[in-house]
């Protein structure tokens, strides 16, 4: 890969991560607005908890269904073993992940 082409797809990448957190933190200031205080944007959080984990879970399950065609693809094109421990690992990294995440949401609430 030529280097104004990996350059090109990181400055992409780094405006969508970028874009993401600006509008992440507008959500949030808006929240806080509407909701009067910090207090008042964290008891409204708390109290729709299930529904993010429910929105939480629908983004896994398509990731999961995303990540599984693509995974056939490749395995279907390459199917060497190394790939396969490739994947393997990966899966085992994203798994984990995922579970530290959700066990820190958890722990977080009352």
């Amino acid at each position: 890969m030529d280097t104004s082409r990996l350059f090109r797809r990181l400055t992409t990448s780094l405006f969508w991560v970028l874009a993401i957190l600006v509008i992440a933190a507008a959500v949030n200031l808006v929240g806080i607005r509407v909701a009067g205080d910090v207090s008042g944007w964290s008891r409204w959080l708390q109290s729709h908890s299930l529904y993010f984990l429910a929105w939480r879970l629908c983004l896994y399950g398509g990731t999961a269904y995303g990540w599984w065609w693509m995974r056939n693809r490749v395995l279907h094109r390459e199917g060497a073993e190394e790939t396969r421990m490739r994947f393997r690992r990966v899966e085992v990294a994203a798994v984990l992940t995922v579970l530290a995440l959700e066990t820190a949401v958890f722990v977080q609430s009352p």
